[in-house]
């Protein structure tokens, strides 16, 4: 069973979310917290699966609790259940840079909690949050993570560099899917990849309507590249970084020589939407002359079947992130089990091996 500790100041709400997670036999409330002073007390004595945090609370709200967290490098797996983290809230993608795992919107009203899609998605979110793997993507100055790429195809004879020349040639696209852990893991991708990139990217993040703007605002701020949510009718250009709206799936169609943006609404697949899958098949009538596919941290198997239907119609080269800098290995590790891998490559190298894959203008 595993301990959970819950931050609130409504004594309502945290009465609630309790009687939420103790109904779920996989799950045990082990402490309760008022605010962010009392749950750190908490947190510097003790360990939990994981922690449901609020963010607006008297003393110390959840946001400088996180702060403090990292100040003094106590690891937690933490998931925001706040008002806050509503539709296009900028404090949620404070909370998920400060290493919150993932978040839930708290209904305004105790009886709105109570509704079944409430409680579904608490515990859902709370499943995989206690299943996600301790770490931080930031490492100090001092200490430089060693390169560690492994390449699963076969390398033919010849110099890396001159295999790198080889591959970065042509037209090509970046297709990229991430899930629980994503927002963190795409800071540590995209700002790295150069502004002359010679291929555009697109990427499926799942997230709800009304976040991939806010995401792709905050990248756009951090990167070389332009980076943009991905709008109806976007003309694919290379150099530009397009995020897949939330609650939409997105596909990329063919018209000549051109790539454009489009938008389709059918029923969530692999339980998410926009759903990597239709992204990676919406590929198969292109004529590019590769495909670099980039499977990242998430929960699941979204990527797979999509990367495995378009494997059979086009040329691809396929990245998935190691084991160890992932958030949840389950969307990489499928990629991995499925024989699909290329190369399999630590967070801090992908952007790298993108680059060297596409090349420069």
């Amino acid at each position: 069973m595993k301990n959970i500790l819950v931050v609130d100041d409504s004594a309502l709400m945290r009465r609630v979310l309790c009687d939420i997670i103790e109904s779920d036999e996989r799950f045990h409330v082990q402490d309760r917290a008022t605010n962010g002073l009392e749950a750190l007390d908490l947190l510097t004595r003790k360990s939990y699966d994981a922690v449901i945090l609020d963010v607006n609370m008297p003393r110390m709200n959840g946001l400088e609790l996180l702060k403090e967290l990292q100040n003094r490098k106590i690891q937690a797996r933490v998931m925001m259940v706040s008002t806050d983290t509503s539709e296009g809230a900028k404090t949620t993608l404070d909370a998920l840079e400060l290493g919150a795992l993932d978040f839930v919107h708290k209904p305004g009203t105790a009886m709105d909690c109570r509704t079944a899609d409430f409680k579904e998605k608490l515990l859902c979110t709370l499943g995989i949050v206690v299943e996600s793997r301790l770490l931080t993507y930031d490492k100090p100055a001092s200490t430089p993570t060693p390169v560690k790429v492994e390449r699963v195809a076969p390398i033919r004879p010849g110099s890396l560099a001159s295999r790198r020349m080889a591959v970065s040639s042509g037209n090509k696209v970046v297709a990229l899917a991430s899930s629980t852990g994503g927002p963190k893991a795409l800071q540590a991708v995209v700002p790295k990849l150069p502004k002359g990139l010679k291929a555009p990217v697109v990427i499926v993040q799942h997230m709800p309507a009304g976040f991939t703007a806010s995401l792709a605002e905050r990248l756009d701020t951090l990167s070389e590249v332009h980076v943009k949510e991905a709008a109806e009718g976007d003309v694919l250009e290379p150099g530009v970084v397009y995020i897949a709206m939330g609650g939409k799936h997105l596909n990329v169609v063919t018209n000549g020589s051109k790539y454009s943006i489009h938008y389709s609404d059918e029923p969530s697949r692999e339980g998410v939407k926009p759903c990597a899958n239709y992204m990676y098949e919406s590929l198969a009538d292109s004529k590019f002359d590769q495909i670099i596919c980039v499977v990242m941290t998430g929960m699941g198997a979204d990527g797979t079947k999509g990367i495995q239907n378009l494997k059979e119609k086009k040329k691809l080269h396929i990245i998935a992130q190691e084991a160890s800098t992932c958030a949840v290995y389950g969307m990489p590790r499928s990629i991995v089990n499925a024989g699909l891998a290329d190369q399999i490559v630590p967070l801090d190298q992908i952007a790298q091996e993108i680059t060297m894959n596409v090349g420069v203008r």
